[in-house]
């Protein structure tokens, strides 16, 4: 009666061995990590957004076209 029990156990270990080294194993280095990217701010309204988003000009640096336009030539 104990011999049949440690016969199973020791099956279902090598089971659950072969089961757990069929499987892939999840690792971080598949991918690569994010890039930082700069921040700039909108030089007439002042939001932050990423510089490859932005619009640059003179200098300065825009969230979108009508804010560059508004800033250059102001209306009076």
């Amino acid at each position: 009666m104990f011999g049949k029990l440690i016969f199973f156990v020791i099956i279902g270990l090598l089971v659950y061995w072969f089961i757990k080294s069929r499987q892939p194993e999840d690792t971080e280095t598949d991918s690569p990590p994010e890039a930082i990217e700069d921040m700039v701010r909108c030089t007439h309204c002042g939001v932050h957004l990423p510089k490859s988003e932005s619009i640059a000009s003179e200098d300065m640096f825009f969230c979108c076209d009508e804010h560059r336009h508004q800033h250059i030539e102001p209306s009076e």
